[in-house]
């Protein structure tokens, strides 16, 4: 597997740079390797991050009031990232020359596994006249 990035080009590619074509192993493994879904949601909420703060620290009131509205958001944030995660991880493995398929890699694994499992038990209609 390629090198990682270092933090300065992960912050950078979270916000949706593209990394260099070195680390495109690391890139394809991200996005649709063993936890994709889990790094998907972690990086989008690190993208919010800046909103939450300053939420929390630009509105006066109580602490607890202030946290609430933090944690309204993040909600509105992980309901929007859940809904919209093939949808950036097909735009992000454009954007790094890596395909368009919105599926894992264990996902394409199941659907190649269940492909030949239809051929196995269909072949032979598909052969007699």
């Amino acid at each position: 597997m390629s090198a990682r990035p270092n933090p300065l080009q992960w912050i950078a590619y979270a916000y949706g740079a593209k990394l260099p074509e070195a680390q495109h192993e690391w890139v394809r493994n991200d996005l649709t390797g063993r936890f994709a879904t889990p790094r998907h949601l972690i990086r989008a909420q690190f993208c919010f991050l800046p909103i939450y703060l300053a939420f929390y620290f630009g509105f006066g009131g109580d602490w607890w009031i202030r946290a609430l509205m933090v944690l309204l958001a993040a909600i509105l944030a992980f309901v929007y990232s859940v809904s919209y995660k093939d949808q950036n991880r097909v735009r992000r493995l454009q954007q790094h020359g890596l395909g368009n398929s919105p599926l894992t890699q264990r996902q394409l694994a199941d659907a190649a596994l269940a492909k030949q499992k239809y051929e196995a038990a269909y072949a032979a209609r598909r052969e007699a006249p």
